[in-house]
């Protein structure tokens, strides 16, 4: 009787110990450090683009859009760059080898960044424009197919991963 209740003892203990165990499943995204180049300044044609990107923060996504309606993320950057007396390609294929290719630690505000977002691909799909730099982080303005027009971070994991090439146009 005393080996059924040592081995009860011995396997409530395991389980317990199992249940015990914590798995990590939170959503906290991890962050890594972009090497940039900051004591570069931003050109005045670079914060103009920025800064009328960012009017269309809170856009709807509408593929093929342009307008303030709806747009996706190269209608973002043409008439961005439109308004701004810059003819550039509608298409996030075509911008993706528009302009010079330049190092990621080189970009600056008004550069433009590409990504493949797609699973297991490294063709360029999506297209955002940058509108800061800091120390070990690029932020760009980009049209989420889920969320619109927003702002995001190249420290984020997921664009740290998508990220496939700057351009710059300017």
């Amino acid at each position: 009787m005393k080996k059924i209740i040592l081995f009860i003892c011995v396997i409530a203990t395991l389980t317990s110990c199992k249940a015990k165990k914590s798995y990590s499943t939170s959503n906290k995204r991890q962050t890594h450090t972009v090497k940039v180049n900051t004591s570069t300044k931003p050109s005045e044609e670079g914060e103009a683009i920025a800064n009328y990107a960012k009017k269309f923060n809170g856009t709807r996504y509408k593929y093929g859009g342009t307008t303030k309606r709806g747009m996706d993320c190269s209608g973002l950057v043409y008439t961005t760059f439109k308004d701004n007396n810059i003819t550039v390609p509608r298409t996030t294929g075509s911008l993706s080898s528009y302009g010079d290719w330049i190092d990621l630690k080189e970009v600056n505000v008004g550069d433009l960044v590409f990504f493949a977002t797609k699973k297991n691909s490294r063709k360029v799909n999506h297209v955002g424009i940058v509108t800061n730099i800091h120390t070990g982080n690029v932020e760009f303005i980009h049209a989420s197919t889920s969320r619109g027009v927003i702002i995001s971070s190249l420290a984020e994991q997921y664009w740290y991963f998508a990220f496939v090439q700057a351009r710059r146009v300017l």
